[in-house]
């Protein structure tokens, strides 16, 4: 507290580094990053940008509400909370994701326990329309915890068809489970297993939401920042074709994998990608635009979002089709 309140008192007198002398470290300096980060950031994306991506992941995180379908609509939910005096807003990129600035003990409300919303953020729903399942369909999830892309993948095939969620814990599969009872969901087979080498059933969809840097979340998790070094980008990456091989022996002839993360480097992302499909000619990516707003895709066919310029959390997703 002593050493706080002597900050406090010098605040006029802290020096910085000079932005013009040392851009990458007055960015880290000023706005609590990591050098190393910062330099990438800086190299592909240039000063004012970075600074800009900065500034959004040291803002407090607004809370993000995926109304279910299974058992409410937009409207209800609205009126539930202006009645509540909850300030929220639509958002522009999804249609049934409101925001809202608090909802006091989230968990204990009615809304919540009957199951008429979960907490997603609007980065994590992108994904699974994406994949956009039919009804009918068998679904593999093979990164399934924490559970939010399972239970919208429910909502979308509206309690039909099968979905196959895989994860290594037990414990993390039960806490799926109990969402998707709250939700109303029914059609979830529970698994475990290591999604990189999981056996089962082709399917018509799989959804590989990858283990990775989480660099695109800083904003509610800002530990982050301070855990991840260079490397472990380099060693997420075994892993992430790991799980995208398996996901290509699991597919059916005709079928999609959805690759996806929350982070923001090419490495863990594109890149991957374009290793995979060197190795597999009989995949190909599809237009995600008939799938989400155009507005968060990219020339090269694929979904990029970032907190400065969409205000959801950084993310990456392609949709890939299994030509032969």
């Amino acid at each position: 507290n002593a050493v706080l309140r002597n900050i406090l008192r010098t605040l006029n007198n802290i020096h910085y580094p000079s932005a013009e002398e040392d851009p990458v470290k007055y960015l880290s300096t000023v706005y609590s990053h990591p050098a190393w980060m910062v330099k990438r950031w800086v190299s592909r994306y240039g000063f004012s940008e970075t600074e800009k991506l900065l500034i959004a992941n040291n803002k407090k995180p607004e809370l993000t509400l995926r109304v279910n379908r299974l058992k409410t609509d937009v409207p209800t939910m609205i009126a539930y909370l202006e009645q509540h005096q909850v300030p929220y807003t639509k958002s522009p990129y999804l249609e049934y994701f409101i925001k809202v600035q608090h909802l006091a003990d989230i968990s204990q409300s009615e809304a919540f326990r009957q199951g008429l919303f979960t907490v997603q953020d609007e980065s994590a729903g992108l994904p699974c329309l994406l994949l956009s399942p039919q009804p009918g369909e068998r679904i593999i999830d093979l990164c399934a915890a924490p559970g939010g892309k399972t239970t919208f993948i429910g909502e979308l095939l509206k309690n039909t068809g099968e979905i196959i969620a895989i994860d290594k814990y037990e414990s993390k599969l039960n806490l799926i489970r109990e969402n998707c009872e709250r939700l109303g969901i029914r059609n979830v087979k529970y698994v475990v297993d290591d999604g990189s080498k999981y056996q089962g059933p082709i399917a018509d969809r799989v959804l590989v939401d990858a283990p990775c840097s989480g660099l695109g979340v800083l904003s509610k998790k800002p530990d982050i920042k301070w855990k991840r070094e260079l490397e472990d980008i380099n060693d997420l990456n075994v892993l992430q074709m790991e799980l995208l091989e398996n996901a290509a022996r699991l597919v059916k002839p005709g079928g999609v994998i959805v690759y996806s993360t929350c982070t923001i480097e090419p490495e863990e992302n594109m890149q991957l990608v374009k290793t995979f499909l060197e190795r597999h000619s009989g995949f190909t990516i599809e237009d995600p635009k008939k799938h989400v707003a155009p507005e968060l895709t990219t020339v090269d066919g694929y979904i990029e979002s970032f907190p400065h310029r969409h205000g959801m959390d950084g993310s990456f997703a392609i949709r890939l089709i299994r030509t032969v």
